[in-house]
């Protein structure tokens, strides 16, 4: 999506109007893969962590990953929409670029209901555009460690109808939730709140691939920011699925499911998958 400008929008959280705390002198992830797609909306102390994640994986590498996940999202939706989805809700979105999930789910369905999450604020500042212009559309500011005050959040419940399918959407974001926070009880939560004939679609980065050295550099380089990153082992990130119908071809790399002629880099740094809710 083009026209955004968040020095001139404000959340709807913000009192008076007034610019909400951007949280300029910690890093965020939201902003650090805006930095990584090419944005512009990002920081110095942003970037500066993102440097380090440069300076241990070398600067193509850390633009494959990012924009394999990209692809994989888009791909995800563009296949969920044809099914049928049209309800989607987008956990972690990051600053919104071109290709979005509304983007991809209107070139399939007519009026697609996206919700985006973000714990980022700045995030929320862009949301006031967004809305602008689409009203079955909305971003909601709020952490995916707190299921409850998503699946409550009075514009979530307002554009979601859970008494139907919904495509939850947790791309490239728990490897932002630590052990000791119980990212699979989290996801349960999620997906004990949508009813059957609803998706999951995720991503992770792993252990099983990249060099033990590059994954500790790069955790490294994250440990200061808003939420630290922890990289999994294949059968971790398996275990998210577990109860649901994973869609063909399972838990693979991104750029192996239902590859298509959308230039996705080939890394071995995630693994992803979509799975259905019996």
């Amino acid at each position: 999506m083009t026209g955004w400008d968040f020095t001139s929008a404000a959340s709807d959280d913000s009192p008076g109007g007034a610019l909400p705390d951007l949280r300029t002198d910690r890093p965020t992830p939201a902003r650090m893969y805006d930095y990584f797609l090419g944005g512009k909306d990002n920081f110095d102390v942003d970037r500066e962590a993102a440097a380090k994640v440069d300076a241990a994986l070398g600067r193509t590498v850390t633009y494959d990953v990012v924009w394999e996940n990209r692809r994989f999202l888009q791909r995800a939706t563009r296949y969920l929409a044809a099914a049928g989805i049209d309800q989607f809700l987008d956990i972690g979105t990051g600053l919104p670029t071109q290709g979005n999930v509304h983007e991809i789910a209107k070139q399939v369905v007519a009026a697609p209901r996206v919700v985006y999450v973000d714990n980022d604020p700045i995030v929320a500042v862009h949301g006031r555009a967004l809305l602008a212009s689409d009203h079955t559309t909305t971003i909601i500011t709020a952490d995916a460690r707190e299921p409850a005050g998503i699946l409550t959040h009075p514009d979530m419940t307002a554009l979601l109808d859970l008494s139907r399918p919904v495509a939850v959407l947790l791309v490239a974001l728990f490897h932002f939730i630590q052990d000791h926070e119980n990212p699979a009880g989290l996801l349960a939560e999620f997906m004990d709140a949508v009813p059957s004939g609803s998706y999951l679609v995720l991503s992770h980065l792993t252990t099983d691939g990249p060099p033990a050295e590059g994954v500790a550099r790069t955790e490294a380089a994250y440990q200061n920011a808003t939420s630290p990153m922890t990289f999994r082992p294949r059968a971790t990130i398996a275990s998210y699925f577990d109860g649901l119908d994973l869609v063909e071809p399972g838990l693979v790399r991104p750029w192996q499911w239902h590859p298509g002629d959308d230039d996705s880099p080939r890394t071995d740094w995630l693994y992803a998958g979509v799975a259905r809710k019996p």
